[in-house]
């Protein structure tokens, strides 16, 4: 059976603007259980260098039902940070046999 572990996202909500007019950020914790890690492959990788400049090192899926906001988020598990990038590929929960629907990028976050 597979299972996957869980990981600590941190969801951003904007609470204001600084003097320079950029939006400052408060960042709630939540615990997702049986996320998915894998990681990028190569083709993955170039990719995605290629279309956004940034550099996927693993890939992970979220259970189906999960409504947490995930894009350009923190999420930290293997005891690293790690950044929520691109867009997700989503499958209709339906048609999918698992329990997990949608697949997003992750870069190292430092």
């Amino acid at each position: 059976m597979i299972r996957g572990i869980e990981v600590v996202l941190y969801e951003r909500k904007e609470t204001g603007r600084d003097e320079f007019n950029h939006p400052i950020y408060e960042e709630t914790e939540c615990r997702v259980e049986n996320v998915l890690v894998a990681p990028a492959s190569t083709v993955e990788i170039l990719d995605t260098m290629n279309l956004i400049g940034k550099k996927a090192v693993y890939n992970i899926a979220i259970p189906k039902g999960d409504n947490h906001t995930w894009k350009n988020n923190r999420v930290d598990f293997f005891g690293e940070s790690w950044r929520v990038i691109g867009l997700p590929q989503k499958g209709i929960d339906e048609n999918i046999p698992l329990e997990w629907n949608e697949k997003w990028m992750v870069e190292r976050y430092e």
